[in-house]
């Protein structure tokens, strides 16, 4: 991860501050002195300069590009709300799956299109916001690739007449619906992405160009991070992960109950009890959540990169002749991932000194 592709939000527009802000160029007088040398300008033409630590937002609308393993998490959180006695074939599925073999597993399996019906007619009583909470879910999951930020710092030096970058991601911005969060990847134990010997120039109308440069992320990792720290905790607040949301919006003693019921109605005799099938559920839901949480994984098979170069305009705000705001930033280049590019859409950038 260290070069500027990077598979996981941000425009950050900084005005000039008003009636003291100045181009990078510092311009000569405008001649409405009245001859006592009281002039805007005095004949200065001093380039600024762009060396020093500055804070920087990039935000990228990937949602056009997402990796094909990213759309397989997403359509499997939908999945678990759509079709036939649904959800409550999900919820069967995970128990049946997460069973060892033996008569009860095979008898249940078998007994699976009967059984979810009749849960499902009870759907209100067993998870009653089951289908609304995993659809949003969805949701907020696709929506992280559309306001995709990444949080880095720029440190510039002048090295052989020329500016050189040392780009370091240190966290990632999330915009879901009207929320927006900022997370280190300190607090998560996920290493920063640095980046260095990125060539920059700064001309005399104030025009930021920076090279081309790869940023390669792990965007499972960013995607969990988000999901566990930002989504689930935004429908559940007493949930920090899919397991604990799961066994919140399912009343597993009841499934349990259900099931049984359900068993002796289409057998005429107890196959098992309540108990037994409401720890089979609670079991089946952690199973589910791996199962969901080991496809999220699957992304870092492969980084997704980030190949960009950009122009934006370096401002002086207050007359020191440095570049204290870099503004209306934008990247061209393109996503990789899988070694498959795409020309990146919507992304823009902005910074401002340390």
């Amino acid at each position: 991860m260290t070069t500027k592709n990077f598979s996981f939000a941000f425009v950050l527009a900084l005005g000039a501050a008003a009636g003291c802000a100045t181009d990078h160029q510092v311009g000569p007088g405008d001649g409405s002195g009245d001859g006592s040398g009281s002039g805007s300008g005095s004949g200065s033409n001093q380039q600024l300069d762009a060396t020093g630590k500055y804070a920087v937002s990039s935000t990228y609308d990937i949602s056009t590009n997402m990796p094909g393993t990213v759309g397989t998490v997403v359509n499997d959180f939908i999945a678990a709300t759509s079709g036939p006695n649904q959800p409550t074939k999900w919820i069967l599925d995970q128990i049946i799956a997460q069973m060892p073999n033996g008569t009860l597993k095979s008898v249940l399996s078998g007994a699976e299109p009967f059984v979810a019906g009749y849960l499902n007619d009870q759907l209100l009583s067993l998870a009653p916001d089951f289908v609304t909470t995993i659809v949003q879910v969805g949701n907020d999951f696709g929506d992280m690739a559309k306001h995709f930020g990444i949080n880095e710092q720029y440190e510039v030096v002048m090295g052989g007449g020329a500016y050189v970058v040392t780009d370091t991601a240190v966290g990632i911005h999330y915009k879901i619906g009207t929320v927006e969060t900022d997370l280190a990847f300190s607090g998560y134990q996920i290493a920063n992405v640095v980046v260095s010997n990125v060539g920059m120039q700064l001309d005399s109308t104030g025009k930021v160009t920076i090279s081309e440069h790869k940023m390669p992320l792990s965007y499972g990792k960013i995607l969990r991070l988000g999901l566990d720290n930002v989504i689930i905790p935004m429908v559940d607040p007493n949930a920090t992960n899919l397991s604990e949301l799961l066994a919140d919006l399912v009343d597993c003693n009841a499934v349990g109950q259900a099931i049984d019921d359900a068993m002796y109605a289409n057998f005429g005799f107890d196959l098992g009890n309540a108990g037994t099938w409401s720890a089979a559920c609670s079991a089946g839901l952690q199973f589910g959540a791996s199962a969901l949480y080991q496809q999220i994984d699957k992304i870092d098979a492969s980084a997704l990169e980030f190949d960009e170069s950009g122009t934006a305009k370096a401002v002086d705000t207050n007359g020191d002749h440095k570049v204290d705001t870099i503004q209306t930033g934008k990247w061209t280049g393109t996503l990789s991932y899988s070694g498959t590019p795409a020309p990146l859409a919507t992304a823009t950038f902005s910074g401002t000194r340390m």
